[in-house]
């Protein structure tokens, strides 16, 4: 096991912030848990897992351990006539293993292709586009407790998934009284998708692609290339841009509350969920409140879509993680005077 120290952060994580980590193992497999775990200068040490750096601010240096997830791998566990059963490891790259198993004949998660990130951040966040969110395509997860060193498996329901949330949010405690936050790392996801394959359609921007193309069934290929040219027209490339996707939650509220707010601004983007409750855009809201293009020193609002906030500083003069706060607690501040509604941030601030 090699501790390295004092490296840079600015490539791991997809804002391009300057900052450190103090201390840093690379995790390439499970016995590397296991040897860091057991080591007397280092196991007990306070942790902090770390794969694509797609969700994170970083404000500062990091000073617990950073333990970057680098597990790899990628296999077809299980096939009936049901599903497909295919596992990958934490550290593969989401878009590229997205890719991979419709090249191996597995369609299912072409709805999220190039999202940013690694494989084990996945269930992290219950990542979500287009219809399809991780807790309609997963099976279950390896991981290991970063206090006991037992290794353990979850199920869907013990994961606890939420809107852009799961158990690994939560500190313990929490959700159902059982929370792993900062305590688990998750090795392994197992991903089932559902055979006959059935397209998700119903999403405007899809529509808008079936009525351009003629094309009313389209091949789960043809969906991924959707997918990313829709996505790259609307968001910016994390690598020449630097950007954590969207900043925040979708707002969910009441029918009443709902009509409340269409009453003073009709063109208000809604959306009626199953529960019954509303989900607003986010990114709607931002506009509203006149943020688009707008930048505190080099932490601007995406001029394409308001959701996003990016570095406008570029790897040379980025922005630091205290621009990217106080934007966004501005931001949060225009939309409740405004709308009486609290915007919560999506990534999670270091």
């Amino acid at each position: 096991m090699i501790v390295e120290h004092n490296v840079p952060l600015q490539q791991h994580n997809s804002f391009g912030i300057v900052a450190r980590a103090q201390h840093l193992v690379r995790i390439a497999s499970e016995a590397d848990v296991a040897a860091l775990l057991a080591d007397e200068a280092w196991g007990g040490a306070p942790k902090f897992v770390l794969g694509g750096g797609s969700n994170i601010v970083l404000t500062g240096d990091v000073k617990p351990l950073v333990l970057k997830v680098e597990i790899k791998g990628r296999r077809l566990v299980e096939e009936t006539p049901r599903a497909w059963v295919i596992e990958a490891g934490a550290g593969e790259v989401w878009h590229d293993t997205v890719r991979w198993m419709l090249d191996q004949g597995y369609p299912g998660l072409e709805n999220m292709a190039l999202i940013p990130g690694t494989v084990g951040g996945a269930p992290v966040q219950n990542i979500g586009a287009y219809g399809v969110e991780l807790q309609d395509r997963f099976d279950s997860l390896d991981a290991i407790d970063l206090v006991t060193g037992r290794a353990f498996t979850l199920d869907a329901g013990q994961c606890a998934f939420g809107y852009r949330d799961s158990v690994f949010k939560h500190a313990a405690g929490g959700v159902n009284g059982f929370g792993l936050a900062g305590r688990a790392l998750i090795t392994r996801v197992r991903f089932r998708l559902p055979r006959p394959w059935k397209p998700v359609l119903g999403y405007l921007d899809l529509e808008r692609k079936m009525a351009e193309t003629g094309n009313s069934t389209p091949s789960p290929t043809e969906i991924f290339d959707w997918i990313c040219a829709i996505r790259s027209a609307k968001l910016p490339d994390w690598r020449v841009l630097g950007n954590a996707g969207s900043f925040f939650k979708n707002p969910t509220v009441t029918p009443e509350q709902c009509a409340d707010i269409i009453a003073r601004d009709p063109k208000i983007v809604h959306y009626p969920m199953a529960d019954g409750s509303i989900k607003l855009a986010a990114g709607w809201l931002i506009d509203a409140c006149g943020w688009k293009g707008k930048t505190v020193g080099n932490a601007g609002v995406y001029e394409k879509q308001a959701l996003v906030l990016v570095n406008r500083g570029g790897p040379a003069h980025p922005a630091t993680g205290g621009e990217v706060m106080t934007l966004a607690k501005a931001i949060q501040t225009s939309v409740y005077e405004r709308f009486g509604i609290r915007l919560e941030p999506e990534p999670v601030v270091v």
